[in-house]
């Protein structure tokens, strides 16, 4: 699967690296770019539902595009319920509850959320779902709740104690015990499990992480990265092929 922080800007590499995708992604790009992880065998995309990625997305759609859209809930939304519903009512397939969110909330203590969220994306018929950066959320997660999928973070690069929503920064944290943390999680959780930022937000070489990836996939887990076809503009098909040569075999697919 492709995630979509690179085309909103959040390199997770500092403010710098944060415009200048921005800068490069321009919407023709970013539809180019959708059409070209078409071409490579990639079906769905991860986004979040922002007004900047539903816009986009429609155009692409209107445009023949054929990825299908798993919505992310944006945490500077201030009604994530109302989100939930833009989500929907813009051709989401699936959704699930922003990592930082739920993080926030899990600190928090007011894990009443992650319940009111899930009963209003079944009620919507989407795919439901919740990310998070530590391990703690997901397997309260598993054992409260029965979500499709749980999307797991590799790392926990800079805490949500504070608020919900990314601030950019240079000194985010990429902590590799953080990753093994996770995985002896993964290995428990009864839904399906979305690997995400396996590359490290671009600190970790493709190969090495795709290694490591296939040493904790399961069959029933996908993967999902970001690409910045600034620095590779063969990056997309790059990475499907080391993933064919590497994780498929892992995972039994």
């Amino acid at each position: 699967m492709i995630g979509g922080n690179p085309f909103s800007g959040f390199s997770h590499q500092g403010p710098d690296r944060d415009r200048e995708m921005i800068r490069y992604y321009t919407a023709a790009r970013i539809k180019e770019a959708l059409r070209r992880m078409e071409a490579a065998g990639i079906n769905t995309l991860f986004a979040r539902a922002d007004n900047h990625v539903m816009r986009l997305l429609t155009e692409y759609w209107d445009e023949g595009g054929t990825l299908q859209w798993i919505a992310q809930t944006s945490a500077e939304q201030p009604d994530y319920l109302r989100n939930i519903d833009q989500a929907a009512a813009c051709g989401a397939s699936g959704c699930y509850f922003h990592g930082g969110q739920v993080d926030y909330y899990w600190r928090r203590g007011e894990t009443e959320h992650f319940g009111i969220a899930l009963e209003k994306i079944r009620g919507l018929g989407l795919a439901a779902g919740f990310a998070a950066h530590m391990p703690a959320p997901h397997e309260w997660i598993r054992d409260h709740l029965d979500p499709d999928f749980q999307l797991c973070c590799y790392y926990d690069p800079s805490p949500r104690v504070e608020a919900p929503d990314h601030v950019s920064s240079d000194a985010e944290k990429f902590n590799p015990a953080d990753r093994d943390r996770m995985a002896r999680t993964i290995r428990t959780l009864k839904a399906t499990a979305v690997h995400y930022k396996v590359l490290a937000a671009g600190r970790t070489d493709a190969r090495e992480a795709f290694e490591y990836v296939a040493g904790v996939i399961r069959p029933q887990d996908v993967v999902v990265i970001g690409v910045f076809l600034g620095d590779d503009p063969d990056m997309i098909e790059k990475d499907v092929a080391l993933f064919e040569q590497i994780v498929q075999p892992a995972a039994g697919a």
